[in-house]
């Protein structure tokens, strides 16, 4: 049904709710569960996006779970409803807390290998692309290189 509202107006339903949620997190504070992968290509590059709102910098794709998801559902579903495409053979890399708008975000960090093309749904994701780890943007969220780090942890 999303799909019939333009995708520019979509954009900035999604920037007014990011908004909202973001003030609402710092009047409440609580708790909030979320999800990302580091989805990598053959050449071990990883995958970044840019969303269509928040701060535009560079992060992982994911989001929030709903209510009673299982981790790695909500995980694969995000990517899949973002992208387009899928990762094969997901592991779980670690559950970290971090502060999210003044709420505590717990964070499922999940890796494999990209299975498709991924393609931004021009509506929360505007861009996405794949950059070697040792070459990220300069505009890349404070939360990338973290994850990163437990992608090196798990590997080493």
């Amino acid at each position: 049904m999303l799909h019939l509202i333009p995708a520019s107006l979509h954009r900035q339903l999604y920037r007014v709710a990011y908004w909202l949620r973001s003030k609402w997190l710092r009047l409440r504070g609580g708790e909030v569960h979320g999800c990302s992968i580091i989805a990598r290509d053959d050449a071990g590059r990883v995958l970044l996006v840019r969303h269509s709102y928040g701060t535009g910098r560079w992060a992982f794709p994911g989001g929030g779970m709903r209510r009673g998801e299982d981790a790695l559902a909500a995980a694969c579903r995000e990517f899949a409803e973002e992208l387009g495409c899928a990762v094969t053979d997901p592991v779980h890399l670690a559950t970290v807390e971090e502060e999210f708008h003044g709420a505590r975000n717990v964070a499922h960090i999940f890796t494999g290998l990209i299975d498709g093309e991924p393609v931004p749904d021009g509506r929360e994701i505007v861009d996405a692309r794949f950059f070697a780890p040792d070459n990220l943007p300069s505009d890349t969220a404070p939360n990338v290189r973290r994850r990163l780090a437990l992608l090196e942890t798990k590997a080493g």
